[in-house]
């Protein structure tokens, strides 16, 4: 088994990440759900329009080899907050058929929103959580969210106008008459504005454009010779586009803006809904979707703005993940990672410094739905199992000249092909809470010895 890199090694404050945080910064993580690589301007959207993402991904870091966690919502959020990959991660799937929504983060976990709350930071969690209930272990406030105010159960994240949300464990009582990606924005402004005078980590977690299609007003797009549905799809996300721009233009009246890390991302890959895919290119070049282990089922659009210290108008190749997360923001604040993480820092990087950039061996996603998926790239290689239950069906790609995986080089590399087949065989640490042949099923008897919940709803 591939060793853990653990924080007190990895960790080192340096003299650089002091003299760029004169004071403790604030961290806004910005994490849309279903949004596809090609689906924003900065990356060659033209249908759909998001001047405030592109200007800001011009006058910050824009990232061309970032990655989720995991190609679907609740393993790739667990995968952000724990630091884990798929191979080690508890959640790896969605778990739908956990009664009380998703399969909860067990209490013990580590996560970004413990490791801010030690560093001294007020944390809030708006928007989707997913990785349990306020009635079991993956309550967001005991997992280290001073605050929440969203949707628990991601299912229930489905619906835009739902009959309520959660404010910490209260419920709020919508009735279905309230358009919640506006609350959102409204509690993020208010979080912002109350913890002005003290470090705050912000994690928000907009639900757009995940469908149903939903939105108050369809805007410049009414008018647009377009389905319905593509209307409403491209209003979403223009919505969250000025959202987002909202948001900064309040930390600059705040004077919060010099001192304020933002980071934009997204889940996983776009998730194609009736037609979406092919209507907006919502993948641009890259060839897959959400639950693929392909590029555009695994690859975010992620850029970094902060000004003064993550240099303008940049791009990044580092290939970074999700899971690089929690020791990024380790090192950014200095207080240590309480576990083991498979992540890598990559503040040197955000910083304008990558000759000190640590590097990852190899970066690895495996999902547990439908057609169970692995995969693993390796510096340039990249390794697909379509599906785990035909082991012996390998996809090989180059992506140095074959970024949207087109042409299969397997029989070409098989050497190559076994090198990385063995670093997979070694990232994949088998479940307690799935079934012992990687199928889709889900084990409820475990899940209640673990977590120490019992799952069945009548209880």
């Amino acid at each position: 088994m591939k060793k853990y890199w653990i924080l007190s090694i990895v960790l080192t404050l340096s003299a650089t990440v002091m003299s760029a945080t004169a004071a403790k910064p604030n961290v806004i993580y910005i994490l849309c759900d279903d949004l596809g690589y090609g689906e924003v301007g900065y990356n060659g959207q033209d249908k759909i329009k998001t001047p405030e993402l592109d200007t800001l991904a011009a006058q910050g870091m824009r990232f061309t080899d970032h990655y989720a966690g995991s190609s679907v919502c609740a393993p790739s959020r667990g995968i952000l907050m724990t630091g884990l990959h798929a191979g080690h991660a508890f959640i790896r799937a969605n778990s739908p058929r956990y009664p009380r929504g998703q399969t909860p983060l067990p209490a013990e976990s580590e996560t970004l929103g413990k490791l801010m709350q030690r560093a001294g930071y007020k944390t809030a969690c708006i928007g989707k959580w997913g990785l349990g209930s306020p009635w079991n272990s993956g309550n967001p406030n005991k997992q280290g969210f001073d605050y929440f105010f969203g949707y628990c159960d991601q299912r229930n994240a489905h619906n835009y106008y739902p009959k309520f949300i959660w404010r910490n464990d209260e419920q709020v009582m919508l009735n279905g008459k309230v358009y919640t990606h506006d609350l959102f924005t409204e509690e993020a402004l208010k979080f912002v504005e109350e913890n002005k005078e003290t470090p705050f980590f912000l994690y928000l977690a907009y639900t757009i454009p995940h469908t149903k299609y939903q939105v108050p007003e369809l805007g410049m797009y009414a008018d647009m010779d377009w389905p319905e549905n593509m209307k409403k799809h491209a209003a979403m996300t223009s919505r969250m586009d000025r959202d987002v721009g909202q948001l900064i233009r309040h930390l600059e009246e705040l004077g919060l803006m010099e001192n304020t890390l933002v980071l934009f991302n997204s889940d996983n890959g776009a998730h194609g809904e009736q037609g979406s895919e092919e209507f907006f290119d919502t993948s641009g070049e890259l060839r897959g979707i959400k639950r693929s282990m392909y590029e555009g089922g695994v690859r975010s659009p992620m850029f970094a703005y902060w000004p003064g210290k993550v240099p303008a108008g940049t791009v990044s190749d580092h290939p970074s993940v999700f899971y690089d997360m929690l020791p990024t923001l380790s090192e950014l604040t200095g207080e240590s990672v309480q576990g083991p993480t498979d992540g890598i820092s990559f503040l040197p990087t955000l910083l304008g410094q990558p000759e000190k950039q640590a590097k990852h061996e190899y970066l690895y996603w495996e999902l547990y739905e439908r057609k169970p998926n692995q995969a693993l790239r390796m510096g340039k290689w990249k390794l697909v199992v379509p599906d785990t239950r035909e082991p012996e069906e390998m996809e090989l790609y180059d992506l140095s000249s074959d970024g949207s995986e087109q042409q299969n080089v397997l029989s070409d590399y098989p050497e190559v092909a076994d090198r990385l087949r063995k670093a997979m065989n070694e990232a994949h640490v088998p479940s307690p809470i799935w079934n012992k042949d990687f199928k889709p099923l889900f084990n409820v008897e475990a899940a209640r010895r673990i977590t120490g919940v019992d799952p069945d709803p009548s209880k």
